[in-house]
């Protein structure tokens, strides 16, 4: 469950810097700037937004990844416990069909 809330928390930590991005430059595009300055400071924030989603992407893939793994993980491990206990029932059963 943890796991799937630090997912989340990734998420919406992304989502908040792209939304601080966006806002910042609406806010630049209402200021009055020579058409020069504008163009330099949108190209700025953009550059930086793309950065903000990039980092926050990368965490969020490795967050998927590794939860991944320590799935597949698990899942291995029941599988090896799930195999002994089916053949040692399997050992239980002819064991009594020999006693018998």
């Amino acid at each position: 469950m943890s796991e799937k809330s630090e997912i989340s928390k990734t998420t919406l930590m992304a989502a908040v810097a792209a939304g601080a991005a966006i806002g910042a430059g609406i806010a630049a595009l209402y200021t009055p700037k020579s058409g020069n300055e504008m163009r330099a400071q949108i190209s700025e924030l953009s550059g930086q937004a793309c950065d903000k989603v990039k980092k926050c992407t990368r965490m969020v893939q490795e967050k998927i990844s590794s939860t991944f793994e320590e799935g597949k993980s698990a899942i291995t491990d029941k599988k090896s416990l799930i195999t002994s206990a089916i053949e040692a029932g399997r050992e239980a059963l002819q064991k009594s069909k020999e006693s018998a």
